[in-house]
C-alpha cells in the first residue's frame, strides 16, 4: 500500500524555494506505485502540529508547474523549532497523531540549518518509536551557510541580484560623485556568514575596485575602515560599501542588533547601514544608504538559471531517495568541476548539518579584509550563471495564484505551542 507524502517549507523563503516544491510534487505524483497523496503543511512545522495540511490532489499540473517560477513560499513558512522529546513530549505525540491520521510515510522539510535540526529531531523520534517514516531534508538558504553541500539553493539568485545591483549602482554613483554623493552603503543579510557580502565582489572584475566589503568573519575596526574608505574616494572619487548585518565589533558582539529573538536561537539584526553611513558623513562625504532586506531573497525576475535548476533537482531527488529507501538525510550538491561547472547530487546525514553554520573561508577573503580573492570568484561565478525569466504580462511578472484546499481535520484542535 502506498503512503502519503508531506512537504513543508521553513525559515526565510527565497526566489527558488518553490522550484524545490515543484520538484517534490511533480516527482511524487509521477510515481503512484510508491506514493499516495501529496500534502503540503501550511506554515511549516506549525501547520503539522495544527493539522493544517493542503491536499494537492486537485491542483492542476499547470498550477504546480507555475511554482517553478514563483518566489516566496507558496505554502507559508515559519521560524519555529521543535523542543526535545523529553522536555516537549506533547509536541511529538501530536506529530505522531497527525502522521498516523493522514497516513504519512515520507516527510520532506525544505529549509536551512535550523530547519535541518527540526528534520533531524523528527527523524530521531521516528527511529525511537520504530515509525515507518522516511525523513528527507531539502537545502535552502540565501545565506549559503549549510555545510556539506557545494551551495544552498537560493544563494545563487540572491548573489546574482546583489552583484547586478551593485554593478548598476556603481554607474549611478560614478556619474554623481563629482558634485553629489560619494559613498553608497548597502546592508545585506548574513548573521555569521558573509556570503552575500562576498557576492557583491562579483560586480567588479578588477582586484581593487571602488568597493569595500565588511564581513562578519572579520571584526570591525572603525579607524582602519575609515582610512580604507578615504583611499578609495581619493583614488576613484567614490566608493560603495557592502556591510553584512552580522558585522562584529572587536569585543565579539554584534555591532547592530534590533532585538533579541528566541527563533532558532537567533538574534534579529539590522541597522549597520545607517551606522556606516554616519561614519562616512563624518569624513565630509555625502552618503546614501539602503538595506537590501527582502529584495535580495525574492528577486525572481533576476534568478540564476543554475540556482533554479539546482533547487528543482534537490526537490526531485528527495523523492528519488525516498523511493530508494534512504532516510534521515539531506540532499546535497557536489561540485565536479569549476569550468565547465558540473555538479551532481548526493545525500548527507541530517545530524551532520543540523544547525551548523558554514562561514566564508579565509582563503576567500582578501588579505586586507575588504574584498574577495580569485578563489572566491571561481567558487561563486558559476552559481550566478544563466537567466530564468518568469512569464510576463502587461510588463510585470506573472506568478502562481494557487487556491489550496486544506484537508479535512481528523483530530482535535492543537492547543499547544512549538
Amino acid at each position: 500500500m502506498s503512503h502519503n507524502v508531506l512537504y513543508a517549507q521553513s525559515g526565510g523563503v527565497t526566489a527558488v524555494i518553490n522550484a524545490s516544491a515543484c520538484g517534490v510534487i511533480e516527482t511524487a505524483q509521477r510515481h503512484p506505485e510508491y506514493f499516495g497523496k501529496v500534502f503540503a503543511a501550511r506554515d511549516g512545522i506549525l501547520g503539522i502540529l495544527r493539522e493544517e495540511l493542503y491536499d494537492l490532489s486537485g491542483v492542476s499540473p499547470a498550477e504546480i508547474a507555475a511554482l517553478r517560477h514563483t518566489p516566496g513560499g507558496a505554502f507559508g513558512s515559519c521560524r519555529a523549532d521543535l523542543g526535545e522529546p523529553d522536555t516537549h513530549p506533547a509536541q511529538y505525540e501530536r506529530l505522531l497523531d497527525v502522521i498516523q491520521a493522514h497516513d504519512i510515510g515520507t516527510f520532506i522539510y525544505n529549509g536551512g540549518g535550523g530547519s535541518m535540526l527540526t528534520a533531524a529531531k523528527v527523524a530521531r523520534f521516528a527511529r525511537a518509536r520504530n515509525l515507518d517514516l522516511t525523513v528527507i531534508g531539502v537545502p535552502k538558504t540565501i545565506d549559503n551557510d549549510l555545510p556539506m553541500t557545494d551551495t544552498s539553493p537560493g544563494f545563487g539568485s540572491a548573489a546574482k541580484y546583489i552583484a547586478t545591483s551593485v554593478r548598476e549602482v556603481a554607474r549611478d554613483l560614478a556619474a554623481m560623485s563629482g558634485t553629489s554623493t560619494k559613498v553608497f552603503v548597502l546592508e545585506v543579510m548574513g548573521r555569521h556568514a558573509g556570503w552575500l557580502a562576498a557576492a557583491a565582489g562579483l560586480a567588479f572584475e578588477t582586484d581593487d575596485p571602488p568597493l569595500l566589503l565588511l564581513f562578519p568573519e572579520r571584526s570591525f575596526n572603525p579607524a582602519d575602515f575609515l582610512a580604507a574608505l578615504q583611499l578609495r574616494v581619493q583614488h576613484y572619487g567614490c566608493c560603495i560599501v557592502i556591510v553584512a548585518e552580522g558585522l562584529l565589533c572587536a569585543d565579539g558582539t554584534f555591532c547592530a542588533q534590533e532585538q533579541t529573538s528566541s527563533t532558532f536561537g537567533h538574534e534579529q539584526l539590522g541597522g549597520m547601514a545607517p551606522q556606516i553611513a554616519a561614519m562616512s558623513r563624518g569624513l565630509g562625504y555625502k552618503t546614501h544608504w539602503a538595506v537590501s532586506d527582502y529584495f535580495q531573497r525574492s528577486a525572481r525576475h533576476l534568478a540564476s538559471r543554475v540556482d533554479v535548476d539546482q533547487a528543482y533537482a534537490c526537490g526531485a531527488a528527495a523523492i528519488t531517495y525516498a523511493m530508494a529507501g534512504q532516510s534521515d538525510v539531506m540532499v546535497a550538491i557536489e561540485r565536479l568541476s569549476d569550468e565547465p561547472y558540473l555538479w551532481s547530487l548526493g545525500a548527507v546525514p541530517l545530524d551532520d548539518v543540523a544547525d551548523v553554520e558554514l562561514p566564508v573561508p579565509p582563503a576567500y577573503i582578501r588579505a586586507d579584509g575588504y574584498g574577495i580573492t580569485d578563489a572566491a570568484r571561481r567558487y561563486m561565478q558559476p552559481l550566478i550563471q544563466g537567466e530564468d525569466l518568469p512569464p510576463f504580462r502587461n510588463g510585470l511578472p506573472v506568478f502562481a495564484q494557487l487556491n489550496f484546499e486544506l484537508a479535512v481535520k481528523r483530530l482535535p484542535e492543537w492547543g499547544g505551542k512549538p
